[in-house]
């Protein structure tokens, strides 16, 4: 019988327990949160004039009548599909912009290092895109939690149309100085798979021996893809005289795709630079590195004015916890010719983000406001801005 009391007792302790940790559970994770599922459907873009080529008729010769073919692109139409779930804070100055959501709104808790409440906030979004006959995968999962004298965040975001892959975790000791403005200083972790600053094929082309002579004559790229050459003789007047030398180039196939050297320079090697390039960066490991980073919040509102004013600053004392250090942005101007400089050292760089929002309303009837961002990461700079006045007539 006393086990038996002991074993309800604590079934029950545990059942209230469980029932407990369910009720904040909900309450900080889904309360207000939303799920969603949306998409959308339009025509793709269209070729302003059509064009067309012609071709010789395989049922006659060069001089018959040729067939015209239309060589417009047509594209199938864009569509985009996603689906997840969100509790994000908006601003007082901020509306949403529907009675619904999509997944594809942007709001200043993304960036803005304090959010306009305190607690939990977060997005994790999954999509599908067709944009121009090419299609991509989306997604952006983010969790931030604001309290008085902290700011923890984590991202992973990736928009396959402009080639962003990105991820970050930082964590921030905040400090309020009055109402409005804040302060906030700690650590950010970020990963990449972009190569920054690293060239392969300057670097390959600048490679020297001992004596200085360049290792990979520019042209020599072209037998690594299977393309050779022969030395031929032109006789431009047709008089039995050769008047001067070029190298013949063809494919690994046998057609012809060049007469000279400048010819396969100007339309073949170009396209062999960037298959060379991509070959090379999908070789390397991803880097993570991680730095200190400091950061301000302003923000002020009143029905008739606000100004919400925020800016991060990641020091340049970046250390590599993943990655070859050797291809990392740290030496972007240390490759010269014979590859990476001797007793280089690694150079430090500065990263940053700023924005405002400001609005005002002059009258009952003028209103005038302006937005804007501008951001830097390593090569990449960021910027929009959007400004106007409104006049509601009364």
């Amino acid at each position: 019988m006393k086990n038996i009391l002991i074993y309800l007792l604590f079934l029950f302790t545990f059942n209230s327990a469980n029932a407990q940790f369910l009720k904040e559970l909900y309450k900080d994770f889904f309360k207000y949160g939303t799920v969603y599922a949306a998409g959308n459907i339009s025509n793709s873009i269209e070729e302003i004039e059509p064009t067309y080529f012609v071709r010789t008729n395989p049922n006659g010769n060069l001089y018959d009548i040729p067939v015209v073919e239309d060589n417009t692109p047509q594209y199938p139409f864009d569509y985009r599909y996603g689906f997840g779930i969100r509790k994000l804070a908006r601003f007082d100055y901020e509306r949403k912009p529907r009675n619904y959501y999509d997944g594809t709104e942007d709001q200043l808790v993304f960036t803005a290092p304090s959010s306009a409440v305190v607690g939990l906030e977060y997005q994790f979004h999954f999509e599908k895109e067709r944009w121009i006959g090419r299609e991509f995968t989306n997604y952006r999962y983010f969790l931030k939690h604001t309290g008085k004298n902290h700011i923890l965040k984590v991202e992973s975001r990736e928009v396959g149309k402009i080639n962003l892959n990105y991820n970050s975790a930082e964590a921030r000791l905040r400090l309020p100085i009055g109402k409005k403005f804040s302060v906030s200083g700690g650590a950010i972790v970020r990963g990449h798979d972009r190569a920054y600053g690293y060239n392969p094929i300057e670097i390959w082309l600048n490679e020297t021996d001992e004596n200085g002579n360049a290792i990979n004559p520019w042209y020599s790229l072209g037998y690594t893809y299977g393309y050779t050459d022969h030395l031929t003789g032109y006789d431009e007047n047709t008089d039995g005289t050769i008047d001067y030398y070029d190298w013949i180039w063809k494919n690994e196939n046998g057609d012809i795709v060049a007469y000279t050297d400048e010819s396969f320079r100007e339309n073949i090697f170009n396209q062999l630079i960037n298959k060379y390039n991509q070959e090379m960066w999908d070789l390397l490991d991803p880097w993570v590195e991680v730095a200190p980073i400091v950061g301000f919040d302003f923000y002020h509102y009143k029905n008739n004015f606000w100004l919400h004013a925020y800016g991060n600053y990641i020091l340049p004392y970046h250390n590599y916890l993943k990655g070859d250090e050797s291809f990392s942005y740290l030496n972007r101007n240390n490759w010269g010719q014979g590859g990476l400089k001797q007793d280089s050292k690694p150079e430090q760089w500065k990263d940053y983000s700023a924005g405002v929002s400001f609005g005002w309303k002059l009258n009952n009837h003028l209103g005038v406001f302006a937005e804007g961002e501008y951001a830097k990461m390593w090569d990449s700079k960021l910027f929009q801005t959007t400004f106007g006045l409104n006049y509601t007539f009364k």
